[in-house]
């Protein structure tokens, strides 16, 4: 017999079905909750709220569990490169060698953009954060390359589009800001040396490329490619759920994705780092600061809102950086401080007992540090990682037959109904 669970209310006792994972993941299904009963749920943040059900990524916040397609992500890391990974998420199983060799020519073949894009670049105030101008770059595509027709050959050539020109324009809106000239996509590159090499090449110094960062590219890519039902992710499902073309769902996720609680967490680390070395690197002083609730400074790369142990993508970056630091020979101060931090607080109660371990972002942003990626670019390079799983997650919402539109609820608390009052008499 199916489970259920009873919800008892003005005494009468409803019924509603237990809904299981494939992992033992168990949901209470309240889909008729209203209609039966009258009542909505109160869940700030959705923190126990399951918006859908969905085949693309598995995550056990307790156990430190992230797979993609069932595939667990030290794997992925560590045999399999960004393009595959991102084939694999947006397609539901890895690619053949034909079929990633098909892949992989059709990113190189779409990655120009059109030059009257170049117009658009050039109008931003010199300031514009690149996630502004990345936001309103990826709408803008909609009008350069028309929506087509929602069937499998035309979405699958808008994906390799926003894929592959999304790299492009982030790489080109860098060059423009500096006022250098932009450096086109090559041919006979692969996916993360052609990056590197539209955003470091110059005529005066030509790029030279560096397995050792090819891989830490790949391996930063294929750690953000996708992440559950995050807060950019879901923003990617809600907009797509109108029903609008995925340029401008993907451009909604790029501006959820901007904010220093969400994709702007490294940046925001790395800034965090620069204060406690100007300040004398008293990292000591920095953890007791945290863990006092008076004090408004928070310790950025630590603690998870589903991870309650160890993230399993700070491991894998963790020794990765390690590894470019090795290799490029670099010896970067802010490291050593980011190491400092993480066995002073990794060896204090308070952050034991809170299961406060770095996330990822700990030491990405070392990492793009190193291999020359401007701080304000971090967030950039975290949104060209993501789009495969924003771009899978639309196209299984899209796919959904229990698809409705979202229309969340609410508690409203405001004022009763209250008579107006004429202007001269108030």
């Amino acid at each position: 017999m199916a489970e259920h669970v009873k919800i008892i209310f003005e005494d009468k006792t409803y019924k509603f079905p237990v809904v299981v994972g494939s992992e033992g993941e168990r949901a209470i299904d309240i889909s008729k909750l209203r209609r039966n009963t009258g009542l909505v749920t109160l869940d700030p943040g959705f923190a126990n709220t399951g918006s859908c059900s969905s085949s693309i990524t598995f995550m056990n916040g307790e156990k430190g569990i992230l797979r993609y397609r069932g595939i667990p992500i030290e794997q992925l890391a560590e045999h399999s490169t960004f393009p595959e990974t991102a084939y694999l998420l947006i397609n539901g199983a890895l690619p053949t060698r034909k079929e990633l060799n098909h892949f992989s020519v059709m990113l190189n073949d779409q990655s120009l953009v059109h030059e009257d894009m170049r117009i658009f670049f050039q109008n931003f105030p010199r300031h514009s954060h690149p996630m502004g101008i990345l936001s309103s770059m990826v709408n803008a595509l909609r009008s350069f390359y028309p929506e087509r027709h929602i069937i499998e050959e035309e979405i699958n050539l808008i994906v390799i589009h926003l894929l592959s020109k999304v790299r492009t324009l982030s790489a080109m809106s860098y060059k423009i800001s500096r006022g250098h000239r932009v450096v086109y996509p090559r041919h006979d590159f692969s996916y993360c040396a052609n990056f590197l090499n539209m955003m470091f090449d110059n005529p005066v110094k030509p790029y030279q490329i560096d397995k050792e960062v090819v891989d830490a590219l790949n391996v930063f890519w294929i750690l953000h490619a996708d992440h559950e039902q995050n807060c950019s992710t879901s923003a990617v499902r809600v907009v797509g759920s109108g029903r609008v073309n995925l340029y401008a769902a993907i451009s909604a996720g790029i501006a959820a994705l901007w904010g220093p609680l969400h994709g702007g967490a490294n940046q925001a680390v790395i800034e965090m780092l620069y204060d406690i070395a100007k300040n004398g690197n008293n990292v000591a002083r920095v953890v007791e600061r945290a863990k006092d609730k008076k004090d408004p400074f928070r310790l950025m790369g630590f603690g998870h809102r589903v991870y309650k142990t160890y993230d399993p993508r700070a491991k894998i970056m963790k020794k990765m950086c390690d590894k470019v630091l090795s290799k490029l020979n670099t010896s970067d101060p802010l490291l050593d401080i980011a190491k400092e931090l993480e066995e002073t607080a990794l060896n204090d109660n308070y952050f034991i007992e809170h299961n406060l371990y770095p996330n990822v972002d700990f030491y990405s942003g070392i990492i793009l540090r190193a291999i020359g990626i401007p701080t304000n670019m971090f967030t950039v390079m975290f949104a060209i990682g993501r789009l495969p799983g924003w771009i899978a997650q639309w196209k299984e919402s899209v796919d959904d037959p229990n698809w409705r539109i979202s229309r969340p609820r609410q508690i409203y608390i405001g004022s009763p109904e209250t008579k107006y009052i004429p202007i001269d008499e108030r």
